[in-house]
């Protein structure tokens, strides 16, 4: 039995694909280049080109083609991929899974919902190849995977928000006031799959502090966390420290975002994924 599992690129696991995980790969897309967020990019030369670059950006996400190649010839594929709130990936994810079933009788496909994005994506994964190493069938594994990310959760906070304005999220005018005065945005991935705002909090040490009190308030008593940050690792580990010296036994790790959440969670950020 060949078990298979495949996340888009926000899931931050470019560099950990192998036969049996697969990174599916978004784009960054001005005017001028394309950013294909594989093992290839350069994370820190796109950031720097961004910074500069004044014109309209976008993201795109994998076509259908670009998931029935990431299933291989797998006889069972799990999947999960960015919310489909602000994404096409997940739409392309399932019209690739029917393909994949109809073209493959008796090989089966399951995409997860998962209403997130960023860590929160990387807690699932490690979550799915644990079910994956045991004797659980599909059904279970899709059962209790669907359970799991009822209890699993991604909070945030942005350094900037210039990407957001410049593909016509944020308000240029928001995003401009939010870098002059130094203002964290700390937030969550709601229950309907939005990016959602909660504090908006002024310079990255209160910021921090912020988050660590949010995780806890989100249901966070120990078990799986993830830290993800855009070039700021010593926001990272001052935010591991106020959680691990309240649960010091926890499963926490520490990490750089790739190429769509650094877009997205621009350098300063930090992106955090747990269970509850």
């Amino acid at each position: 039995m060949y078990r298979k599992i495949v996340a888009d690129s926000t899931a931050n696991l470019v560099d950990k694909a192998n036969k049996y995980l697969a990174s599916v790969p978004l784009k960054v897309i001005t005017d001028e280049r394309e950013f294909i967020d594989d093992e290839n990019l350069d994370i820190e030369e796109m950031s720097k080109y961004l910074k500069e670059y004044k014109g309209r950006s976008s993201t795109s996400c994998p076509g259908v083609a670009d998931w029935l190649e990431s299933f291989g010839d797998a006889d069972e594929v799990f999947g999960v991929c960015l919310t489909s709130k602000i994404s096409g990936g997940y739409n392309a994810a399932m019209t690739a899974a029917a393909q994949y079933m109809e073209e493959h009788p008796g090989r089966k496909v399951h995409m997860v919902d998962t209403h997130t994005t960023g860590p929160e994506l990387e807690v699932l994964v490690e979550k799915l190849q644990e079910l994956c190493a045991t004797d659980k069938t599909f059904e279970e594994i899709v059962e209790e995977i669907t359970e799991y990310n009822k209890h699993t959760n991604l909070m945030f906070a942005l350094a900037s928000v210039d990407n957001f304005a410049k593909n016509g999220r944020v308000n240029p005018l928001v995003a401009k006031a939010a870098s002059v005065l130094g203002i964290r945005i700390v937030g969550r991935a709601s229950e309907e799959g939005e990016l959602e705002p909660i504090s908006k909090i002024r310079g990255e040490k209160a910021a921090i502090a912020k988050l660590a009190d949010y995780i806890v308030e989100e249901g966070f008593k120990g078990g799986r966390i993830i830290i993800r940050h855009s070039f700021n690792e010593n926001a990272a580990k001052a935010l591991a420290d106020k959680i691990l010296s309240k649960f010091p036994d926890c499963n926490l790790s520490i990490d750089i975002n790739f190429g769509l959440c650094v877009y997205y969670a621009e350098p300063g950020s930090i992106l955090v994924g747990f269970e509850n």
